[in-house]
């Protein structure tokens, strides 16, 4: 049993919180971008450890992919949240079974304890982006991608 559980907790120290990088592929941890049209966006940033880290992520990366193509400030047209393996607690199972064989008859009883060893629920936030030059325009979505960098990156 303490072999167990110290498998159980060395397993738990491996899991660390999503890192700001790009993702490794398609579904995997960190930030992707998708060109949808040539001054249109999305980008992802998956598996943080809460929303509110995704959405600092997801953001810095659409003021970062901005200033790359030569553009000043983008708009959030459309933001969309994933939340997934919000069960991060312990969790308790138990089982009952039967058999009649050759006259006899047995009955089992189980139980079982499992617990998340992933890190948490995670977060995943997409962001359709739409990017301008000049002056940003006097909207709740848009944002200076120069202001954006300089206050999210110091929280990353």
């Amino acid at each position: 049993m303490t072999r167990a559980l110290l498998l159980a907790l060395a397993l738990a120290a491996c899991a660390t919180p999503a890192v700001y990088a790009p993702a490794a592929g398609p579904g995997r941890p960190g930030y992707s971008e998708l060109r949808i049209e040539n001054d249109r966006y999305r980008v992802t940033f998956r598996d943080a450890a809460n929303e509110a880290a995704a959405a600092d992520y997801a953001l810095l990366r659409a003021a970062e992919l901005t200033l790359a193509q030569g553009y000043d400030w983008f708009v959030v047209d459309n933001r969309s949240t994933d939340r997934s393996g919000q069960s991060s607690g312990p969790r308790v199972g138990v089982g009952v079974g039967g058999v009649n064989y050759g006259g006899r008859t047995s009955v089992g009883v189980s139980t079982g304890v499992g617990f998340n060893l992933g890190g948490g629920p995670k977060a995943t936030v997409a962001l359709e982006i739409r990017l301008g030059r000049g002056a940003k325009p006097g909207i709740v979505n848009a944002y200076d991608a120069r202001q954006v960098q300089a206050t999210v990156r110091p929280r990353v």
